[in-house]
C-alpha cells in the first residue's frame, strides 16, 4: 500500500539527519530593518521570536547580503568576516525560541540594486533592469571579472559558516527573483560567452561553486538549502526545464532542500503579479510548476507564494511538496500556524494592491508587508487594512533615512 500523504503537522527529517518539527516555513521576507552597522537588532529579534512562538516548523530569514557594498536596500543586514557575530547569535536564539529551526538566507544582489545606493552593482553581463520607464531607478551593472567571480564565491562560503558559529541551524543560497545567481542563469541578462555563459551547465556554474563552497565550509549536520526560480516568467528566461536540469545538477552537492519561487524585479511574480493565468488561477501562485518539477526532483522541494489557508497548504504536500513555505500571510498573523491545529478555517485576508504599473505595484505590496513586520518588531499589531500607497510613501521615507545611514558606515568601513 502507498504511504499515506504527511500532514503539516509532520516532522520532517533532512538527508543530513537533522530534522524541522513540522512542514511549515516561514519564507524569506526582505525586511530591511538593520540597525546601525547593517546589524540585527532588538527589533528583528522580537518579530523572530514571534514567528517561532507563532507554530512554524522553520524560519528563514530575509536576506542577509554576503557583500556589504552590494545590498539589496540601504536597511539590509551584512553578515561577513568583519561583521560582529553576537547580533547574530542574539537572532538565532530569539528565532529558536518557539522550537523552529532556523536557516538564514544568504544573497548578492547582482544588477538589482537601486540608483542611488553606494557600492557597487555588478552582473554578468552589463545589462540593467529592464522596468520600462522605471529603469533608471537602477544601476546600471557592470560585468563581472573572473576574480570578482571568484571572490563571490568565497563571500557565500565565510558567510555561511560564520551563520553556523552563531547559531543557525543553516542557510539558504538565494538563486531566485532575478539577484545575482539567478541573473547567471538567465540567458536574458547572461550574454557571457566564457565559462560562465552560453549553455545552461555553464550559466549554472556559478551557484554550483558556490553550493560546493558553502558545503565545504560547514558541517554535515548545518543545512544547505537552495532558493530556485521554477520560471522568470519572461519570455526566453529560465523556464521550468531548466529548473529541472539545475535541481539535477545540485542532488549531488549536499543540497538538503530546494525552495521554488518565481519572477524576478522585471517580472515580479514573487509577489501575485505575474500575468500568467495558469499560475495565478490557484491561490498558491507557484503550485503548478512545482508539483510538474517534483514527480522527477531527486531533492526535496519547498515551496512558497500566496498561501494563506490551511486546506491549500495540505494541497500542497499532496501534490508531493515536503515544506510549505507562507510569507505574506505570516506578516499579517504570526499566529496563524497555531491556530490551524484548533480551526481549519482559519485564515488572514491579503487586499490586492490595484495599481496598473506592475513595478510600483510589485514596491507597494513589498512596503506593506515590511510594514506589518515592523509593527510586530515593535510590539504592536498589524494592520493589513492600511492603504498599500501609504505604505510606500512611509517605505520611501524610512528608506532615506537608511540610506544616509548605511552611506555613513560604508564609507567609515572602507
Amino acid at each position: 500500500m502507498p504511504s499515506p500523504m504527511p500532514t503539516i503537522f509532520e516532522p520532517f527529517t533532512l538527508s543530513n539527519g537533522s530534522m524541522i518539527p513540522n512542514r511549515l516555513a516561514k519564507a524569506a521576507m526582505e525586511e530591511n530593518m538593520a540597525a546601525d552597522g547593517q546589524l540585527p537588532d532588538d527589533a528583528l529579534f522580537r518579530l523572530y521570536r514571534r514567528w517561532s512562538e507563532g507554530g512554524v516548523g522553520l524560519i528563514i530569514t530575509g536576506n542577509v547580503m554576503v557583500h556589504a557594498e552590494a545590498l539589496t536596500g540601504p536597511g539590509g543586514v551584512v553578515l561577513d568576516a568583519h561583521s560582529p557575530l553576537e547580533p547574530f547569535r542574539q537572532w538565532a536564539a530569539a528565532a529558536k525560541r518557539g522550537g523552529a529551526r532556523v536557516w538564514m538566507q544568504v544573497n548578492h544582489p547582482g544588477r538589482q540594486v537601486q540608483a542611488d545606493m553606494p557600492g557597487v552593482a555588478w552582473g554578468p553581463s552589463a545589462i540593467r533592469v529592464d522596468l520600462g520607464r522605471n529603469s533608471k531607478r537602477f544601476a546600471q551593472p557592470t560585468e563581472m571579472t573572473a576574480r570578482q567571480i571568484q571572490e563571490t564565491v568565497a563571500r557565500f562560503a565565510t558567510t555561511a559558516r560564520r551563520a553556523e558559529e552563531a547559531g543557525f541551524d543553516g542557510v539558504e543560497i538565494h538563486a531566485a527573483h532575478g539577484y545575482l545567481l539567478s541573473q547567471f542563469l538567465s540567458p536574458l541578462s547572461n550574454r557571457r560567452t566564457d565559462e560562465w555563459g552560453g549553455d545552461l551547465d555553464n550559466r549554472a556554474r556559478l551557484l554550483l561553486d558556490v553550493v560546493r563552497a558553502v558545503r565545504a565550509a560547514v558541517t554535515p549536520q548545518f543545512a544547505v538549502a537552495v532558493k530556485l526560480n521554477s520560471a522568470d516568467f519572461q519570455r526566453g528566461g529560465f523556464d521550468a526545464d531548466d529548473a529541472a536540469k539545475v535541481i539535477a545538477l545540485l542532488a549531488p552537492l549536499g543540497v538538503d532542500v530546494v525552495e521554488l519561487s518565481g519572477g524576478s524585479y522585471e517580472s515580479p511574480a514573487m509577489t501575485g503579479q505575474s500575468g500568467d493565468q495558469r499560475t495565478r488561477a490557484r491561490e498558491a501562485y507557484f503550485l503548478t510548476l512545482p508539483e510538474e518539477l517534483a514527480k522527477t526532483s531527486p531533492l526535496p522541494l519547498m515551496v512558497t507564494g500566496g498561501i494563506v489557508r490551511r486546506p491549500v497548504a495540505e494541497e500542497v504536500l499532496a501534490g508531493g511538496i515536503a515544506l510549505v513555505g507562507m510569507g505574506s500571510a505570516l506578516a499579517v498573523d504570526p499566529d496563524l500556524p497555531n491556530k490551524w491545529r484548533h480551526d481549519a478555517d482559519a485564515k488572514v485576508a491579503l487586499p490586492p494592491v490595484r495599481i496598473k504599473d506592475k513595478a510600483i505595484a510589485s514596491a507597494a505590496t513589498m512596503a506593506h508587508v515590511r510594514q506589518q513586520l515592523r509593527r510586530l518588531g515593535n510590539g504592536r499589531r498589524t494592520r493589513p487594512g492600511t492603504n498599500p500607497k501609504v505604505s510606500l510613501l512611509k517605505e520611501t521615507l524610512l528608506q532615506r533615512r537608511a540610506l544616509r545611514r548605511y552611506r555613513t558606515w560604508l564609507a567609515g568601513r572602507a
